[in-house]
């Protein structure tokens, strides 16, 4: 029998969302759980809301924009249908490829080796979203590296210049050996990142002061550098909640910062207006007048997936969170610039 309340994980398990998803629908007013603990936030769903989100699961697979998800959403069974049609006629429906488990592997290794398999294209994917964000120089050598945090849960991958930050978590396929951390050039990741991409799956091997990257039997030596990287974690568990909160279409938003310098934005929860020459549709909460580098933002909207960005603005000098809609396991935090006037 069904418990008549879920935990994130439990209903995320029975709808077939990743909890990170369930969290960005929450924040965007779709899929709010039926109830929120106010003593530590945790998130609570009701049996009844499995047709929903098994819906909005569907809707997502087929790349519908998140401002018409939310009137299909809510449609008749008809209305619903001309949706689907129509958007099945200008764009193409998702695949998900299988991937081959991997077999064999993790073998004759020593007790001080750590040892992950990912998959090939996912951890090509996160090295193409990350390694943008590194210094390319600079007095400390370590902003020119991509942190890579090696656990059995998740490997997470970390990249900041001070002035912004991109962060990807994926899920290993296998693991063994212990929790490790490692510091490999971002641009020694950047031409690995092609190679990856053709294995369906890959294998990094980390010693003491080594690190190897393994696909279909052939090895890359990695580069591992010493020196303590910035504690991000403190810079995400220091952010204050937002005072705005929007998700805009992200290619309209990323054209409209072609030939700027510095852009100002003007936001409230139905409209981001950019120095009153460009109008875009938002779905949030909130209002907040704020200033970026163009080409910054620019970046971290390059690294993003899927047709919607959500932006949850703190306040005017605080880090920015760039969050993409079809990829919750990809953070961005950018800095705002201060406006004069």
């Amino acid at each position: 029998m069904t418990s008549s309340r879920l935990t994130i994980s439990e209903f995320a398990r029975l709808v077939g969302l990743a909890p990170s998803a369930l969290r960005f629908y929450d924040d965007c007013g779709v899929l709010p759980p039926a109830s929120v603990d106010e003593t530590n936030g945790y998130r609570y769903y009701a049996p009844s809301q499995e047709r929903r989100a098994r819906l909005l699961r569907d809707l997502r697979e087929i790349d519908l924009p998140l401002a018409e998800v939310r009137v299909a959403l809510d449609a008749e069974p008809a209305e619903l249908a001309a949706v689907v049609r129509a958007h099945l006629r200008t764009v193409e429906a998702k695949t998900a490829a299988a991937r081959a488990a991997a077999d064999h592997l993790l073998t004759q290794l020593s007790a001080d080796r750590t040892v992950v398999v990912l998959g090939g294209p996912e951890l090509a994917s996160a090295i193409r979203q990350v390694t943008p964000a590194a210094a390319t120089s600079g007095e400390l050598a370590v902003l020119e590296c991509v942190l890579i945090e090696l656990g059995s849960d998740e490997v997470t991958f970390v990249a900041t210049d001070r002035y912004r930050l991109s962060m990807r978590t994926l899920q290993p396929v296998e693991f063994s050996g212990a929790a490790a951390r490692l510091l490999v050039p971002a641009s020694e990741l950047s031409g690995l990142s092609r190679w990856v991409a053709a294995g369906d799956v890959v294998r990094i091997e980390a010693g003491l002061g080594t690190a190897v990257i393994v696909r279909d039997g052939q090895e890359r030596e990695l580069t591992v550098a010493s020196g303590d990287y910035p504690a991000y974690q403190g810079i995400l568990q220091g952010l204050t909640p937002p005072e705005c909160r929007v998700v805009v279409d992200r290619a309209a938003l990323r054209a409209a910062l072609e030939g700027r310098e510095v852009v100002a934005f003007d936001i409230d929860s139905a409209e981001l207006r950019i120095d009153d020459s460009v109008k875009l549709e938002v779905i949030g909460s909130g209002s907040i007048r704020i200033g970026f580098t163009a080409s910054l933002l620019a970046a971290a909207l390059d690294a993003s997936v899927g047709p919607d960005v959500l932006l949850e603005i703190c306040a005017q000098d605080r880090p920015v969170v760039v969050r993409s809609a079809d990829q919750g396991t990809f953070t961005t935090l950018v800095m705002p610039v201060r406006l004069d006037g």
